[in-house]
């Protein structure tokens, strides 16, 4: 994915024993306690590029104990940026990336050779926001504001300039579009004091805009965008060829996790409201039901399809974040997915 990038910045990189928990966009984080490695689990680390809550299924293997179920012992580790855990990898740090899915394709043009193995995204739960009474009823709506984002290459920009682009048949600079690019937090601040038109953001963002700023959503891009692996779990090549036990029971966790949370509507607020603890009730509230509404964007299941695989290399490659795209044979194992979702998960 673009950096994907959807967007927190973690301050920090956890140590074994504590997570540093950023609130989405805003970056905020909190500690909290993990527990110890137990004795006879395969002890494993996941390098996620940010925290935020488009990776939920992962926080709810963790906090429901469904990794543990499955023996295995999993630190999170945030990297920090889209590209870090790509370096994690290739160092031996971890053994498991969650980030944007184009990095793999990155690392493997470079000779990092890497296997998607599930994808944790299927959607992009990306919003625009504006003052009440501003309209967007399509792409074209868009040209000659002036809009709030992240910097770039931020997908807050990214994702807008290739739907311009590849759905809506113009370039943004050309028909007046200015994107103000902004640090974390301060998009919804610049529409509600006027020197933006409207903001492109992400959730948690997205709900604080809304409940905190008075602002309305008024623009979905995951439903222009349509099935996307947006963001996916990927491992070295070698490191899947010897340990595809341990991949197989990670992608069991991960299919059970989604199952949950399509089964429970409670599961993602509440999980969340343990995950990111400096977010405010109701903006986790308004947030997950975004999450669990917008379609795709929760996957029923960690399988990546080739229409998944073949959406994010046109959105990668349309952004200009890829040299150049590889193949869903050649990228793509779904073995693992496709047996946890028949055996733990949602088929379909």
């Amino acid at each position: 994915m673009t950096s994907p990038k959807p967007e927190a910045t973690s301050l920090a990189t956890p140590t074994r024993r504590s997570l540093l928990i950023g609130t989405g966009a805003l970056g905020m984080a909190a500690a909290f306690p993990m527990p110890g490695i137990a004795q006879g689990r395969t002890k494993v680390v996941v390098s996620e590029a940010i925290h935020i809550a488009l990776y939920t299924p992962l926080y709810v293997a963790m906090r429901k104990e469904m990794f543990a179920k499955q023996g295995l012992d999993v630190e999170l580790s945030t990297a920090g940026g889209i590209a870090v855990p790509v370096s994690v990898l290739l160092a031996n740090r971890a053994q498991f990336a969650l980030t944007g899915t184009g990095m793999s394709v990155n690392s493997t043009l470079e000779g990092g050779k890497m296997k998607c193995i599930a994808k944790v995204a299927g959607g992009i739960s990306l919003f625009a926001i504006a003052k009440p009474g501003l309209k967007i009823n399509s792409l074209a709506d868009l040209k000659g504001k002036t809009i709030a984002t992240l910097r770039f290459p931020s997908n807050t920009i990214s994702t807008p300039t290739y739907l311009m682009r590849s759905v809506g048949g113009f370039d943004p600079k050309e028909a007046g579009v200015n994107f103000l690019e902004l640090p974390p937090g301060a998009q919804a601040a610049a529409v509600k004091d006027g020197r933006a038109d409207l903001a492109i953001a992400f959730d948690w963002d997205a709900s604080i805009g809304v409940t905190q700023f008075g602002l309305e959503v008024v623009y979905s891009f995951a439903d222009i965008l349509g099935p996307i692996a947006f963001s996916s779990v990927f491992v070295t090549e070698p490191y899947l060829k010897s340990n595809g036990e341990t991949v197989q029971k990670f992608s069991n966790a991960l299919a059970e996790a989604m199952k949950l949370l399509h089964s429970d509507p409670n599961a993602f607020e509440e999980v969340s409201r343990q995950e990111f603890p400096t977010v405010a009730p109701e903006v986790v509230k308004l947030g997950a039901k975004n999450f669990m509404t917008t379609k795709n964007v929760v996957p029923r299941n960690p399988v990546i399809t080739r229409e998944d695989w073949d959406a994010i290399m046109k959105h990668e490659s349309g952004a200009g974040t890829l040299k150049k795209t590889l193949p869903y044979e050649d990228m793509v194992d779904t073995t693992f997915a496709t047996k946890a979702a028949s055996d733990f998960g949602l088929k379909s």
